[in-house]
């Protein structure tokens, strides 16, 4: 089954609100649905999923059998549900309506990890089948993946690479089988010197096209999982937020320079449209593009984005 067949094959091609199908996701996909009241039938996932309420009815209540466990679970905003790869879901009864949003993860990031930490626990399949949980970090990644699928921004490949590897992570070590959290082999690695001068320059020569958190991983030879702790550790933000903020000054020189549009600046610098750009540029720096561009003109030599830490 692919990812992003996993929601239409479960619950039907209606009462979506939005879908990352179409959008380009890898490694990931999510849905935002209005689900009504009705009968789900049996289903038996092959990748992890998570359901977080972001609305519902005052009498909602959600009724569901995996593995023949029965829960029921009292909706309101912030309700989790968790479903494991191979739980056999018997069935799922909806009382009243409710709105989810429903991510969708494979099993191959859990493997991934499950390698790096040396045979750790890691599976999928170990996370617990759970109804009416609240998990304020689980909660907290699903609105930034809401606000994604809403909006895309010019570092969503990589801001979405972020997430998987962090929500793999939570899941394995706060909602799994296996007790107590895993040593991570990571703790005592550092970006060093060299390798984050080479990540910093793939990042500044790749403004323009699509960049990955594996393809920065690799260029440092780390794991993804180890790369992004420690170039959060080396820069003091993540990496899509770093590689968002270059892209936000090549943005201004470009406007600066006048020698382009904004949709072509729009698209120079990885968003998906021009009003994308312009909300996201708005949202950082106070302006619109096209106010910023009634600034003085500028005239630089080198108008890439050249980080100044080391």
């Amino acid at each position: 089954m692919e990812l992003q067949e996993h929601g239409r094959i479960k619950y039907g091609a209606e009462d979506l609100l939005a879908s990352s199908a179409g959008l380009g996701w890898r490694g990931i996909a999510a849905e935002h649905r209005r689900h009504p009241k009705g009968l789900l039938p049996t289903f038996q996932p092959q990748h992890m999923e998570i359901g977080i309420a972001t609305g519902c009815h005052a009498d909602c209540v959600v009724s569901r059998t995996g593995d023949r466990l029965r829960q029921h679970t009292r909706v309101e905003p912030g309700t989790i549900w968790l479903c494991p790869v191979g739980v056999l879901e018997e069935d799922i009864d909806i009382s009243a309506w409710h709105d989810v949003l429903h991510i969708y993860m494979p099993p191959e990031r859990f493997a991934q990890l499950s390698e790096v930490r040396g045979g750790a626990a890691s599976r999928p399949d170990a996370v617990r089948y759970l109804g009416g949980i609240y998990d304020e970090q689980v909660r907290r990644m699903g609105i930034d993946l809401l606000r994604e699928l809403r909006a895309p921004s010019s570092a969503g490949t990589m801001l979405l690479d972020t997430l998987t590897l962090a929500l793999t992570e939570w899941l394995v070590d706060s909602h799994s089988s296996h007790t107590g959290r895993a040593t991570r082999r990571s703790d005592r690695l550092l970006l060093e010197e060299r390798r984050l001068r080479r990540v910093l320059d793939y990042m500044a020569a790749h403004l323009e096209t699509d960049v990955s958190l594996d393809s920065l991983a690799g260029v440092a030879n780390l794991s993804p999982f180890h790369f992004s702790r420690v170039f959060s550790a080396a820069m003091g933000m993540p990496p899509h937020r770093y590689l968002s903020r270059m892209r936000l000054e090549r943005a201004k020189t470009l406007l600066a320079l006048r020698s382009m549009s904004i949709a072509e600046i729009a698209l120079a610098c990885c968003f998906s449209s021009q009003s994308n750009f312009t909300r996201a540029f708005q949202r950082a720096t106070g302006t619109t593009p096209l106010a910023y561009t009634a600034g003085p003109r500028v005239f630089m030599r080198n108008p890439t984005h050249s980080p100044s830490k080391i």
